[in-house]
């Protein structure tokens, strides 16, 4: 059987596969233990966590929409306390790398999660200046490029493991974005987060959220998605990771084509927790159909007409 090199290197970390988790979807992997293999992937991004526990927005806070869900979770966590002892122990029984999404309000919030996460034995730190749910904070440093730049650097003074900055696709320019927290220092970036939406039930005339609106993801967003990861990669120096609507190993394929180095498969885990195991897999018979003996052959190999 033809050898086949998975491996990808994101911003210095070898990943065995370029398959990831989106962050909110996965839970720490506890919740899909009995489902899915997590030696079989690259690396699992956890929930968003917080140097403090956050309560969320109130519910119902989930709905679904044609081609996707919208979602008002409002970063939701535990706190890092409760996060160090239990979650990032469990993840270290598995051969797989370890990503910490890191929220907070304020510029101090995500600069003491990110010291304290430097003494924890995880891989890599991936920043959520995109949630569109959370009022302060996240959306403003998200939507600036001056904001996000200024996070950034912030950040990275206090970091000790790479970086990974996480781009919210409710922008004019992403590429403008991407090139601003890489001119911060950013090691990564990955996008796209949700895109904000609305759900009205008109029978009783009410906001289906209670939040009014919420992130949309799922597959309707994925053409906006590739699109972006390809603007950003041109763009940038910096690794990118792919994701939005990734359900199977082709669509996983499109951002990679279209420049990506890891992919991070996110709604799709609801209804198949199996998905992920699936894109890896399904990314391996590709290969093995077209002769592709290292995946990174395939990085940003898209051609024009």
């Amino acid at each position: 059987m033809e050898r086949l090199s998975t491996a990808v290197s994101l911003a210095g970390v070898e990943l065995k596969n370029p398959v990831m988790t989106c962050s909110g979807t996965f839970g720490s992997g506890m919740e899909y233990g009995e489902f899915v293999d997590l030696n079989r992937l690259g690396a699992v991004v956890t929930k968003g966590v917080a140097n403090v526990p956050w309560e969320g927005n109130p519910t119902p806070r989930i709905t679904e929409v044609y081609g996707g869900i919208l979602n008002a979770i409002g970063l939701q966590n535990p706190g890092l306390d409760l996060f160090c002892q239990r979650d990032i122990p469990f993840l270290k029984q598995y051969d797989t790398k370890i990503v910490v999404n890191v929220c907070g309000r304020t510029v101090r919030d995500y600069c003491e999660a990110v010291e304290r996460l430097g003494e924890q034995p995880v891989d890599l730190l991936e920043i959520n200046i995109s949630c569109p749910n959370v009022k302060h904070g996240g959306i403003a440093f998200g939507q600036d490029p001056a904001a996000a730049e200024e996070i950034t650097r912030e950040i990275k003074k206090y970091a000790k493991q790479p970086v990974i900055v996480k781009l919210s696709p409710n922008v004019t320019d992403i590429a403008q974005m991407a090139q601003a927290v890489e001119a911060a220092g950013a090691d990564a970036v990955s996008l796209i987060n949700t895109i904000t939406g609305m759900k009205i039930d008109i029978h009783r005339r009410r906001f289906a959220l209670a939040n009014k609106t919420g992130g949309m993801s799922g597959p309707a967003v994925k053409p906006i998605a590739v699109r972006m990861v390809y603007q950003v990669a041109q763009a940038v120096n910096i690794p990118v990771v792919g994701m939005g609507g990734i359900a199977t190993a082709e669509d996983a394929l499109e951002f990679i084509l279209a420049g990506a180095t890891a992919v991070a498969v996110g709604t799709a885990n609801f209804y198949n927790p199996r998905a992920t195991e699936e894109v890896a897999q399904g990314i391996e018979d590709y290969m093995r159909q077209y002769h592709v003996s290292d995946i990174r052959e395939l990085i940003g190999a898209v051609e024009s007409l």
